[in-house]
């Protein structure tokens, strides 16, 4: 949802940074962040502490200004599944959502794809695919990613590297053009609901 202050200040649009543990959400809101990121990372205590010793356990939260009337909040989203129950908090109101995969662990594009199908029912608003981590082949990997992932022809999956300003300015642009196109009622399958398994 868009809000523009009594004030006449900047609108906000609220996105959602969503995706499995570990798949970089937290480094793609720090990389494209303009102010001090608050967040909720707390020391690992299960085996997945072999992956990375720190996991969001409520929310990420960014902004970034694109235009003088214009900022986009950035909420991330915790990625383990003991803590799911903060996705629908903090998808209530959003208006576009990204989802990121580490392209180099099977799993995340396995936990993805449950990720992708609770949100795609709890709202129908534009998403992109972020897919972080790629090396090589840019081109194949995206497509194996939308394979697996099911995704519609018409949704966006990018190539990032969570790390780069660039590569999150340019996932951004891409979710926000997904994002006026529904506004303005261009037909989009990127917010349509996952087809549904036979």
């Amino acid at each position: 949802m868009t809000r523009r202050t009594r004030r006449g200040n900047p609108r906000t649009v609220k996105v959602v940074v969503t995706g499995p543990f570990g798949a970089g959400k937290t480094t793609f809101i720090q990389t494209i962040s303009e102010i001090t990121v608050l967040s909720t990372e707390r020391q690992v205590s299960d085996h997945t502490r072999k992956m990375k010793e720190q996991t969001t356990v409520a929310m990420d939260f960014g902004r970034i200004t694109v235009a003088a009337d214009l900022s986009i909040y950035l909420f991330g989203t915790p990625g383990q599944e003991r803590f799911d129950f903060m996705w629908e908090i903090l998808a209530e109101g959003m208006l576009g959502f990204v989802l990121m995969v580490d392209v180099q662990r099977d799993e995340s594009l396995d936990e993805a794809r449950r990720i992708l199908e609770f949100f795609t029912d709890i709202a129908q608003v534009p998403f992109i695919v972020a897919a972080n981590k790629v090396e090589g082949d840019a081109e194949g990997t995206v497509d194996e990613v939308r394979r697996r992932l099911e995704i519609p022809d018409g949704v966006e999956v990018v190539a990032v590297d969570a790390r780069e300003r660039d590569d999150v300015k340019m996932a951004l642009v891409t979710l926000l053009h997904a994002v006026l196109r529904h506004l303005s009622g261009e037909p989009s399958e990127a917010a349509a609901p996952l087809a549904q398994e036979a």
